[in-house]
């Protein structure tokens, strides 16, 4: 079976990760991704180096993509892409608004155009309100959506991005994704494009969807930066609910972690079973109970089973849960994941050579069936696109 994108083409003029991401997933499923660099490059290319031109981030990023490079700022840049607008299905940039009607690359003009033409955008804070047009990256982001304050350890003097990971930078590239295919879609059926954007603060949101909610009496009266008590406090409510809720956690056992995950009841109640221990709130677990007398208990049932399970190996408990249909997994080193046999199992990996760099091993896919080679030399097939567009 052919490739679900394959003979669409996407013109991808966004650096770093959101949009590249973006780019990603449409390569995977199949579309030929073109991606329009400056004559430095996408910055990413110097983010962490491995090789001349190529960063550590930049090659999962940018697999499978032919890289172009045209200088926008001049005549014969804007020509080019201009030619290579024409040709395209998908059109990305992370442009600020202004930046984009300079290089041609606006709704108003691309749309006159290219009436099915699809534009994805992001931005750092929308397009509209106070910010916009402000430059950010994700941690400005998660920071101003409050997803920083989200987890707090104790003692933590100031916010500490959860894990190192761009959680709004990777969320808006998927988001984006989706938009720009549902857009697809639609310029299929009625032969209108449209403009879809998203930013890495309605990212940063997004993730925290389920906990966004203000019950009456709850709403803020104004937008307030948080204080260290603000982070004392997430990291109370943490550690309570490490105290009072063995449900839903990671434990220590003998020589690893263990992540352990009850959702229901019956799940619930299966891990109470195994360790003989009886639980009065099973059926609401997070609650915390203003009697006492139900908080001791909660605190003396956590207690035991991260006691017992402390006792015995990793692979038993495993396989004692497992055996009882409770969701568990060990706790993996990221370093080692690309051996896990669940993960070669579904072909999720791919090792390759990349040039200037060697034996590369990276995520073969995000999406679909897809999933092609290595990370393109700056301004690799400058010659072989321009020349398919007629220059």
């Amino acid at each position: 079976m052919s490739a679900p994108l394959e003979g669409i083409r996407v013109v991808e003029y966004a650096q770093y990760v959101a949009g590249p991401l973006c780019g990603l997933v449409l390569a995977d499923l199949g579309a030929d991704v073109v991606k329009v660099e400056p004559p430095s490059g996408d910055g990413y290319r110097h983010v962490m180096p491995i090789a001349p031109g190529l960063g550590r981030f930049f090659v999962p990023l940018n697999r499978g993509k032919r890289s172009v490079v045209l200088d926008l700022k001049t005549p014969e840049g804007l020509a080019g892409s201009s030619a290579l607008v024409a040709s395209a299905d998908i059109v990305l940039h992370n442009f600020p608004p202004g930046r984009d009607e300079r290089f041609e690359l606006g709704w108003e003009h691309l749309h006159a155009r290219r009436p099915a033409l699809v534009l994805g955008v992001v931005t750092s804070f929308g397009s509209d309100g106070p910010l916009a047009g402000t430059p950010a990256y994700d941690l400005v982001a998660q920071a101003h959506a409050g997803l920083l304050t989200a987890h707090s350890s104790t003692g933590d003097d100031v916010p500490v991005r959860a894990g190192g990971i761009p959680i709004a930078d990777l969320t808006a590239g998927f988001l984006l994704s989706s938009a720009v295919l549902a857009a697809l879609v639609r310029a299929r059926v009625t032969g209108d494009g449209s403009r879809v954007e998203t930013s890495l603060l309605q990212a940063a949101l997004a993730v925290q969807v389920q906990d966004l909610v203000w019950l009456p009496g709850e709403h803020p009266d104004a937008a307030r930066a948080a204080g260290p008590a603000d982070l004392e406090a997430r990291a109370s409510e943490i550690r309570l609910g490490l105290d009072t809720n063995p449900y839903y956690r990671c434990f220590r056992t003998a020589d690893g972690y263990l992540a352990v995950a009850c959702l229901n009841v019956a799940q619930r109640r299966a891990l109470l079973g195994l360790f003989a221990l009886d639980d009065p709130t099973v059926d609401a677990p997070d609650l915390i109970p203003a009697d006492e007398g139900l908080l001791a208990a909660k605190r003396d049932v956590t207690a035991r089973i991260v006691r017992r399970i402390a006792e015995e190996p990793l692979e038993a408990w495993v396989a004692r849960l497992g055996a009882l249909g409770i969701p568990c997994s060990p706790v993996q080193a990221r370093e080692s994941v690309a051996r896990d046999p669940q993960v070669v199992g579904n072909g999720l990996v791919q090792t390759f050579d990349q040039p200037g760099v060697g034996t590369t091993t990276t995520l073969r896919r995000i999406v679909g069936d897809g999933g092609r080679g290595t990370a393109p030399a700056l301004g690799a097939d400058t010659r072989a696109v321009l020349t398919e567009v007629g220059l």
